[in-house]
């Protein structure tokens, strides 16, 4: 039985982020921003096909099935797959230099 694919949504927090990120790599680069926000939108569209294609998220003070990470140019994503809203909740985007030690 296939998947349905699950819809993305962003937190409002990991959503401004990653335009902070974007914005700041456009002042490196006019080709850097294009080229990490098309790897991150690949990336989560294979995971809208699969979400447990990406490890358990090992930052995750209690580990939980439903928090996976995935890092693309230094930049981790973390998520949760909510199964019962049919949806992928994208919760934080960081520089890998600057996660803490756990949340």
């Amino acid at each position: 039985m296939v998947n349905p694919r699950l819809k993305i949504v962003w937190d409002r927090n990991a959503l401004d982020h990653f335009k902070e990120i974007l914005n700041f790599l456009e002042k490196q680069s006019h080709q850097a921003p294009k080229i990490v926000k098309s790897a991150i939108i690949a990336r989560l569209n294979l995971i809208k096909i699969n979400p447990l294609i990406c490890e358990l998220d090992k930052l995750k003070n209690s580990p939980n099935k439903e928090f996976r990470a995935f890092v693309v140019f230094s930049y981790r994503v973390t998520y949760q797959i909510k199964t019962d809203a049919k949806e992928i909740r994208i919760l934080r985007i960081k520089h890998t230099s600057q996660e803490p030690l756990g949340y």
